[in-house]
């Protein structure tokens, strides 16, 4: 029996509208209230996800989220953070530096909130800030101070530049933080060491789940971790092929409500 459901949003709860769809809903509300342990793992902050968290009835005592692609473990009814992993400011400065010199458009994140330190805010910022539901503000760079725990430095440009600068990372920066492409649109960088399976990994283990426990279900390459770690690692059949090679199973879309489909596959009591 999996004890705890670690679900991806963006591409696997949620169908290419951006929708929580009503079967989906159901099969994990069910799910949940068999005692099996829901948790939403996603690069979005909490603020970006309380909405997905009250329609499915994961605000309570006992429930939790992993946010900012591992960057943080949290309470959600509290927004206590139970596991942090910011990024130091030498470190902030480091990633500024670089990505100021190929000019590309920096956000970063504290436990609720967005930033820019760019005075003129470019409107793929505020269609993404509207996006996460995530209070937006402008703040350069010589602003920020240690006590913030900055848990994401995010790039958010068209594809072709972001390849661009993907390309022009060096190896130092490679082998020192973790960094991810998981959407043609952005590039984030966090602490090395972090990611969704890591934060599951310290969630699951606080709670004394087994990994043969824990099932995971998700699309993209920021999924990859956690994947791994899941004792059943369920890929979206709308993930590209690399992603699939790495899973125990491939369940329907998320246009097709494969987050139900593959709940009712493997946790025994849920409705067919």
């Amino acid at each position: 029996m999996y004890k705890l459901v670690a679900i991806d949003i963006d591409g696997t709860l949620l169908n290419g509208a951006h929708e929580l769809v009503e079967e989906v809903k159901q099969a994990i509300i069910e799910a949940g209230r068999m005692g099996v342990k829901i948790v939403l793992c996603t690069g979005r902050p909490l603020s970006g996800i309380r909405r997905y968290l009250g329609e499915l009835d994961l605000l309570h005592v006992g429930d939790y989220a992993v946010t900012f692609n591992g960057g943080m473990v949290l309470e959600t009814e509290t927004e206590k953070v139970l596991k942090s992993f910011a990024l130091e400011l030498p470190e902030v400065k480091e990633i500024f530096d670089f990505c100021l010199a190929n000019d590309a458009n920096i956000t970063y994140f504290d436990a609720n909130h967005m930033y820019t330190p760019h005075r003129h805010i470019a409107p793929i910022t505020c269609e993404d800030a509207l996006l996460l539901q995530t209070p937006l503000y402008y703040q350069p760079a010589e602003e920020i101070t240690a006590e913030m725990d900055i848990a994401k430095i995010m790039v958010l440009n068209d594809p072709i530049q972001i390849n661009q600068l993907i390309a022009s990372l060096t190896d130092e920066l490679k082998e020192k933080y973790y960094i991810v492409n998981s959407v043609p649109y952005n590039l984030e960088f966090l602490k090395k060491g972090v990611n969704k399976g890591t934060a599951l990994q310290a969630l699951a283990e606080s709670l004394g789940i087994e990994r043969s426990e824990v099932m995971a279900i998700g699309d993209a390459v920021n999924d990859l971790e956690m994947l791994r770690y899941a004792g059943l690692g369920v890929v979206m059949g709308n993930a590209s092929a690399d992603i699939k090679a790495v899973a125990d199973f491939e369940t329907k879309t998320n246009n097709e409500a494969g987050v139900a489909y593959a709940i009712r596959h493997f946790i025994e009591g849920i409705a067919k």
